[in-house]
């Protein structure tokens, strides 16, 4: 179905017991966060609780669960990719456990080719070899499709700005995968001193940092990857910078220190929202709200920021929306929130 929107859930492995029947519903896909590369090879030595995805099928027999393999700090992805035999070990390692498991697919969240950010290998034919992992993968991945009789998915989390298409060749990328996820969170934060929307679906003026949902669709769309196989992303904890200026509530003030992790919405809702002397803004330029003590400054995504989300990739023609992390709102209510407006 051309209109069916997916709406898809990071889960961490520790977290799959705590998933409800009834969010399981809500998803159209879960993404088990994580599966990890030692020497080559997948593996799901450190994965928690893959027993528990039998309840899950249960919960919803059209639930389309994908190992996500990788994460932020988590390496061995260039050495893999660097050689034939590499690549293939990586593909056949990961088909083995996609069979133990019967899952549906493979998610790759490599941070990132090209770069060492994350602390983890890099080199810079990472950008050619990635697309020659994701072909070998493919490849593995569709003969055994043909012998199941069904298609497996294989997505890939990408970073949200320019860095990720310098270090990819998404025009050929994209044309082994099912969707790419946009990772269109901590758009601000861990680098940044300047506050600022972390998780933003437009640009405000006024911001000196231009990335935003919007900016990054129009990238990967002109980098060649199909409004079609494209998931933004939604955040459900917050970025959070402190001893920030009064001046505009705290909005594009030079802090400090960078922006680091702040609460995640279950506690936002308890004791953040309204509360405790922090107020709720919202930026009606940049479609995202934020909180403000005068002092501490908290970028996040709530129900309003994510119905705008949903409201612009239906527009837009866009595939679903994503989110990081299911445990992280024990309300539920942002789940039901993009149920809702899907």
């Amino acid at each position: 179905m051309k209109d069916r929107k997916l709406l898809i859930g990071y889960v961490t492995s520790s977290a799959l017991p705590s998933v409800t029947a009834e969010d399981a519903q809500k998803m159209t896909h879960v993404n088990v966060a994580f599966g990890h590369v030692t020497e080559s090879r997948v593996t799901v030595a450190s994965t928690h609780n893959l027993d528990t995805l039998s309840k899950l099928r249960e919960y919803h027999p059209q639930l389309g669960i994908l190992l996500s393999i990788g994460g932020w700090g988590s390496g061995g992805f260039s050495e893999a990719a660097a050689t034939p035999e590499g690549r293939e070990l990586f593909a056949n390692t990961a088909l083995r456990i996609l069979k133990e498991f019967q899952l549906d697919g493979i998610d790759l969240d490599w941070e990132y080719p090209c770069y060492s950010i994350a602390g983890i290998a890099s080199r810079p034919a990472d950008k050619q070899n990635f697309t020659l992992l994701l072909k070998e993968m493919r490849k593995v991945l569709d003969a055994q499709g043909q012998i199941d009789g069904r298609r497996y998915l294989l997505t890939i989390a990408a970073g949200a700005d320019q860095y990720y298409l310098d270090g990819t060749e998404m025009e050929e990328v994209q044309t082994y995968l099912d969707w790419v996820q946009l990772m269109t969170y901590d758009m601000r934060g861990g680098f940044n001193t300047l506050t600022g929307h972390h998780t933003n679906l437009y640009t405000p003026t006024g911001d000196l940092f231009r990335i935003s949902v919007e900016a990054s669709v129009k990238r990967f769309v002109n980098a060649g990857v199909p409004r079609e196989k494209i998931v933004i992303g939604g955040a459900f904890y917050s970025r959070m910078w402190k001893d920030v200026p009064k001046t505009k509530n705290g909005l594009h003030q030079i802090a400090p220190a960078a922006g680091g992790y702040g609460p995640l919405y279950t506690e936002l809702a308890s004791g953040y929202i309204n509360k405790n002397g922090f107020v709720r803004h919202y930026d009606a330029e940049a479609q995202a709200p934020f909180l403000f003590d005068g002092s501490t400054f908290i970028s996040y995504d709530d129900e309003e920021s994510l119905r705008a989300k949903c409201k612009y990739l239906k527009e837009q023609d866009l595939l679903g929306i994503m989110f990081w992390e299911y445990s992280c709102d024990q309300t539920g209510v942002l789940l039901e929130t993009l149920y809702k407006a899907l």
